[in-house]
């Protein structure tokens, strides 16, 4: 089959699973948890995944998967280059939103929200937890910067591996941790004929 023909024809109609207001905890987060819980029973790839999407400073909007690492009662941490194209974004605009899709059991999650920097020593302390490889890789990608070649960032890890060789490897100060603070949440379940169910959460004045 051609592919524009595939994306024409191809079709899946959800009927694993119902969602309704009665069903879903009177916190958010709580919900979130539950899910998440269940994706991670039932081995759904990746299932802290997120797609966070961010804008430029001209309007553009921009997507990317990053890994949900914690979870707090504020919002939801992810760890990246402050220098690379979503850092750049957040600092001049951090709305953001995030959306997370569990194909398996037919659900999907987006989340909105302002996205700040966590303390340094949150950063340091997941970075220290972090193998050696990839503290290496935090100092030698230089994320969202071109590259001459494969070859020169092979050779800043090699100079590095060679560096750290027998010393901890410190946080550069331009890598560590960010948190989606969320006023928006939406449970989404998928349903037969496209008659999907949602239930979403709106942050008021009150919580």
């Amino acid at each position: 089959m051609e592919t524009n023909e595939y994306l024409k024809k191809m079709r899946n109609d959800f009927s694993r699973q119902s969602l309704s207001k009665k069903e879903v905890e009177k916190n958010p987060f709580d919900q979130f948890k539950k899910w998440l819980d269940e994706a991670v029973r039932t081995n759904e790839p990746e299932a802290i995944a997120t797609c966070v999407s961010t804008v430029s400073k001209y309007g553009q909007p921009s997507s990317r998967i990053v890994y949900i690492r914690d979870i707090d009662e504020n919002g939801f941490v992810f760890f990246t280059n402050y220098g690379s194209k979503k850092g750049s974004d957040i600092l001049i605009n951090p709305k953001a939103s995030m959306n997370l899709f569990w194909p398996g059991l037919e659900r999907q999650i987006r989340i909105e929200g302002i996205i700040e920097r966590v303390a340094d020593e949150v950063s340091d302390a997941y970075f220290n937890d972090r193998p050696k490889s990839s503290q290496i890789g935090a100092w030698a990608s230089h994320q969202s910067a071109k590259l001459s070649s494969r070859k020169e960032l092979e050779d800043r890890i090699a100079a590095l591996n060679e560096q750290y060789a027998d010393v901890p490897v410190p946080r550069p100060e331009n890598w560590g941790g960010f948190i989606l603070v969320p006023h928006y949440f939406e449970f989404w379940q998928g349903r037969p004929s496209r008659l999907h169910d949602r239930v979403d959460f709106s942050k008021t004045e009150t919580d």
